[in-house]
């Protein structure tokens, strides 16, 4: 689809999305202070409007810090709503960004007086959640402009319509032939190595961070160290059989992948059978060690290998443009492991942890995609990139940023989550979101791979302060 062109000098072009981007984390920290100061009880500590008295108690006195905080973030961002929704309209901009940025202003205005009556007769004087409600809206509208700017401003028209995800022919590599040493020890090590490699350990720490947090919101400081060790023990065997299986079954694709062709059986130092046998051996411990716990947590960690190694792998990822989008719930289950673990049972904290990953995943994998385009391109895998272009999936990466930090805010209101996540996400989120915007000018594989780091630098504090948070406090 051809996008509006507006020749806006490179340096206007950054200060706009600066400015856009700004506006977009001033509007998500308003959100979290709100939610933060409705999960504290502090709005009753301030029932007056604009400004706060001082409480007769002293003991709330921390509530109107809070109150009075979200009070002046609000002033704060409605100046920056309304200097971004003025440059639009007096800017060059393309009539779609100018006009989903006046009715976000005109929204803020609205939220501002339904703010005003809620905290002066209460939330039930007007319909419940319409505060936060519209506060979504124009959050999702700031961004979506921010998108959409982003896509006119470095976009390339050269990318319109759909690319063929056939396997390029030109330029296969070739894998290095193996020469095995002569030394049994050193034979040894390599072998040893080779099935480590299959199990994919670089996706351990983060997966097994996202069970431990899911741990952390059921138990709270009363976490058991032996559902810990089970838990996590089970997590890592269950991810180990899963990119086993990959392997397995990828070993031929494997083969003309610059990244891949290196894969213990892209270049047959391990025979298939072997690689079935281990697999199937993790998949039997990994389930041993949930069965210790409960059978729900050993469904959940089977339902999670079959899943990627058979839905993502042989369905998905070699057949849809979606599967990355899809495939994500692969890695949101151990959040619901996790959580199944302490309770039996799957709760909405659980699932509320499990969309954060799942919304997560395609701002974090494409960026991957971006950086390794030709190699999905020559392995005939129809990735975002090579099916709809690098425009798009910029463009998609924004999108589902956004789509996460609103699901950081759910798993803010449903759980008890407090200051030090609040402020995790504020941070991090602005650094995922503005490494994202520099991709869009940079294009470069340097800028794809800060973005991918910036995702899972995100996600990994979040879920430590998730942690902390639920442990300690």
């Amino acid at each position: 689809m051809a996008t509006e062109s507006f020749p806006r000098p490179v340096g206007t072009r950054h200060r706009f999305s600066a400015l856009l981007a700004a506006t977009a984390l001033g509007v998500y920290l308003l959100l979290i202070v709100g939610a933060t100061t409705s999960l504290t009880n502090a709005a009753a500590s301030c029932s007056t409007w604009p400004t706060c008295h001082a409480p007769v108690d002293p003991l709330s006195q921390t509530e109107l810090a809070i109150a009075w905080a979200h009070r002046l973030a609000a002033v704060v961002v409605g100046l920056l709503v309304a200097a971004t929704a003025a440059a639009a309209v007096f800017g060059d901009v393309s009539s779609r960004v100018r006009t989903t940025l006046a009715v976000a202003a005109v929204l803020y205005v609205v939220q501002v007086g339904v703010g005003a009556v809620t905290a002066t007769i209460g939330p039930a004087a007007i319909v419940p959640g319409l505060h936060l409600g519209l506060g979504l809206v124009i959050f999702s509208a700031v961004v979506l402009a921010l998108a959409w700017d982003l896509e006119i401003a470095t976009g390339s028209e050269d990318e319109d319509g759909v690319t063929s995800p056939e396997p390029l022919e030109a330029d296969v590599p070739t894998a290095t032939e193996r020469t095995l040493p002569s030394s049994r020890l050193a034979r040894a090590r390599l072998t040893a190595f080779a099935y480590f490699q299959m199990m994919k350990p670089r996706l351990m720490w983060l997966l097994c961070l996202v069970a431990a947090a899911g741990m952390a919101l059921a138990a709270g400081p009363g976490l058991e160290t032996y559902t810990i060790v089970a838990t996590l023990g089970g997590g890592v065997l269950a991810i180990g059989a899963s990119g086993t299986f990959n392997h397995v079954l990828e070993r031929d694709v494997d083969q003309k992948m610059s990244r891949t062709a290196e894969r213990p059986l892209a270049v047959d130092l391990i025979p298939v059978r072997n690689a079935l046998a281990f697999g199937l051996a993790l998949t039997g411990l990994s389930l041993a060690a949930f069965l210790t716990i409960n059978r729900l947590a050993a469904a959940l960690g089977l339902a999670a290998i079959l899943f990627y190694s058979v839905v993502y792998t042989l369905l998905l990822k070699p057949n849809t443009v979606q599967n990355t989008v899809i495939g994500g719930a692969a890695g949101a289950l151990p959040a619901l492991i996790g959580w199944a673990a302490v309770t039996n049972e799957i709760g909405w904290p659980g699932l509320a942890l499990a969309a954060v990953i799942f919304l997560w995943t395609p701002a974090h994998f494409y960026n991957l995609a971006l950086a390794y385009k030709d190699d999905y391109a020559r392995g005939g895998f129809p990735m975002m990139p090579v099916v709809r272009g690098e425009t798009e999936t910029r463009k998609q990466i924004i999108y589902y940023i956004a789509a996460t930090l609103v699901s950081t805010i759910a798993l803010a209101w449903i759980t008890d989550l407090g200051a030090l996540y609040a402020g995790t996400v504020v941070v991090f989120g602005g650094i995922f979101l503005w490494a994202a915007v520099r991709l869009h000018f940079e294009q470069t594989e340097a800028a794809a791979f800060r973005s991918f780091h910036a995702s899972n630098a995100f996600l990994g504090a979040v879920l430590v302060a998730i942690l902390v948070d639920a442990l300690a406090f």
